[in-house]
């Protein structure tokens, strides 16, 4: 989350009032994360979150917004996005579109423990055989495609040793994904940004998971992959602690168990999902977007984490 557009109480009191929310007391933009334009408001009925979306466009949206709105009425602790007068969930504020979603309830766990880790890999079971009846389809925008076409417009701006791990890595992933285990995976709807600032707990107890605007149909096992790269991993070095990551993975397993060809390409996919982060982190820094609250993230992260996959045999699957 961020602040690209900035909108003020002033803005909102008219363009509110097409939702039964009250009058809005309070507004506060939100300093973390990339992509949109986010506040949390305060009205006469509650406390929400308003998100102005910078790349994401009308089309787009309804696939993300329903996407919340399926989750949650299946017990998942999404957001519920807040439809107005006319049952749309999606309007323009500031020639943008925009969307109201409730506010979850607790706080980031930004040091978690294998209990955190659990709970997160059963509450992600759970989610992708939630969503395996819903009934749009979008890609994952941030996939294979999209590294592909990354790649190129941030390789002028790496030293060689990373130009190198990016070109070597590449031409590994596109190979991996036409091998028959992974054309094979069990897929669907995805969170595919389900890191620590995205999940919210109330003591060691979940509740709620958010920011669902990176989503998209891709295997279950690369969102898996992308939740133990930051859930289960020592910070300062990226290795993996196994307490952690054993403790999400059969959690889940419990839950909705892997099947052969994911224990095949798991290594593969950790590797990939460590790419995924590492470009857009480089994009980001090298080709940004201005914004009025934006710190981009230290893409030395993910290549740290990277290099480590690439290295360091992969924890079993189950």
């Amino acid at each position: 989350m961020a602040v690209f557009t900035p909108v003020t109480l002033d803005d909102i009191s008219q363009w509110i009032k097409q939702f039964p929310l009250g009058a809005p007391r309070a507004i506060k933009g939100i300093a973390s994360g990339i992509e949109n334009s986010n506040f949390f408001i305060t009205t006469e009925s509650g406390e929400y979150v308003l998100t102005i979306f910078e790349n994401l466009t009308f089309l787009q949206l309804p696939f993300y917004l329903h996407l919340m709105r399926h989750l949650a009425e299946r017990g998942i602790p999404a957001p519920a996005p807040v439809a107005n007068a006319n049952g749309e969930l999606v309007t323009a504020l500031h020639g943008k579109p925009a969307a109201i979603v409730t506010k979850l309830e607790g706080s980031s766990q930004m040091a978690p423990q294998a209990v955190h880790c659990a709970a997160v890999g059963a509450m992600q079971a759970k989610m992708h055989l939630a969503a395996r009846d819903f009934p749009l389809q979008q890609r994952n925008l941030r996939g294979l495609d999209w590294w592909n076409e990354t790649t190129p417009q941030v390789l002028p701006f790496l030293s060689d040793s990373n130009a190198h791990l990016l070109r070597v890595e590449m031409h590994y992933q596109d190979a991996f994904a036409a091998c028959t285990p992974y054309q094979v995976l069990p897929r669907g709807p995805v969170h595919a940004d389900l890191f620590r600032n995205n999940v919210m707990f109330v003591g060691t107890r979940l509740s709620g998971f958010f920011d669902f605007y990176f989503a998209g149909c891709d295997s279950w096992l690369f969102d898996v992959a992308i939740t133990v790269n930051d859930w289960c991993i020592d910070q300062d070095t990226g290795a993996l602690d196994t307490a952690r990551v054993r403790a999400l993975l059969d959690a889940y397993h419990r839950v909705r168990p892997f099947d052969a060809a994911e224990r095949v390409v798991w290594p593969g996919m950790l590797r990939g999902a460590a790419l995924r982060f590492w470009l857009s982190r480089l994009y980001d820094l090298y080709l940004p977007r201005t914004a009025e609250m934006l710190t981009p993230h230290d893409p030395t992260h993910f290549e740290r984490i990277l290099r480590e996959r690439v290295a360091t045999p992969a924890p079993a699957l189950f």
